[in-house]
C-alpha cells in the first residue's frame, strides 16, 4: 500500500513554526536589499531583483499578525521565495527548519478560532512533538488570485 504524501518546507517565524509545499518552494536566500515602495501594504517589505525577475517580498510576522519583539538572529533569517502559478513572491522568515512529509491522514484541520479571517494563509496543522506546525497556502500568503490555467 502506498502512501500519498507531500514534502513541506518548515521555517520558523516569530515563535511559531510554518510549512509551505516544498512544490512551491522555488529557493532560499539569504536576507538580502530590498527596495522599498512607496505607499505599499504594511507587510511588504520592498521588491528584490532575483535573476532579471522582480519579486515582491513579504515580512512574514506582518503578514500573520504576529509581534514584532524577539527578532531573530541576523544570520539565520532568511528569504523563501515562494511560486504560485506564473507569480514568485518571497516571504522573510526567522529561521529555515527541517523537511518534513506528511499524508492527508497526518493533518488536521486549523485549530478553532484560527481561521477567523478570509485571507487567514493556515489551512491546516501538523502535530509534532508536543506542538505544531501550521500548514500555509501559497496563494493566500501570497494574496495571489486563483490560477485557472497555468501560464
Amino acid at each position: 500500500m502506498t502512501r500519498n504524501t507531500e514534502d513541506w518546507l518548515s521555517f520558523r517565524i516569530g515563535g511559531q513554526m510554518y510549512a509551505a509545499p516544498l512544490t512551491q518552494v522555488s529557493e532560499v536566500l539569504r536576507d538580502g536589499e530590498l527596495t522599498p515602495v512607496p505607499g505599499s501594504a504594511s507587510d511588504l517589505l520592498g521588491i528584490r531583483h532575483l535573476r532579471g525577475r522582480i519579486v515582491p517580498v513579504l515580512d512574514g510576522r506582518r503578514r500573520l499578525g504576529l509581534p514584532e519583539e524577539g527578532r531573530a538572529d541576523p544570520f539565520q533569517v532568511r528569504q523563501v521565495m515562494l511560486s504560485y502559478g506564473a507569480h514568485l513572491v518571497g516571504i522573510r522568515v526567522d529561521a529555515i527548519g527541517d523537511l518534513l512529509s506528511a499524508s492527508a491522514n497526518d493533518i488536521a484541520p486549523p485549530l478553532p478560532g484560527g481561521a477567523t479571517r478570509d485571507d487567514d494563509p493556515v489551512n491546516g496543522v501538523l502535530p509534532t512533538q508536543g506542538s505544531f506546525v501550521a500548514l500555509l497556502d501559497v496563494r493566500r500568503l501570497c494574496r495571489l488570485p486563483l490560477e485557472h490555467e497555468a501560464a
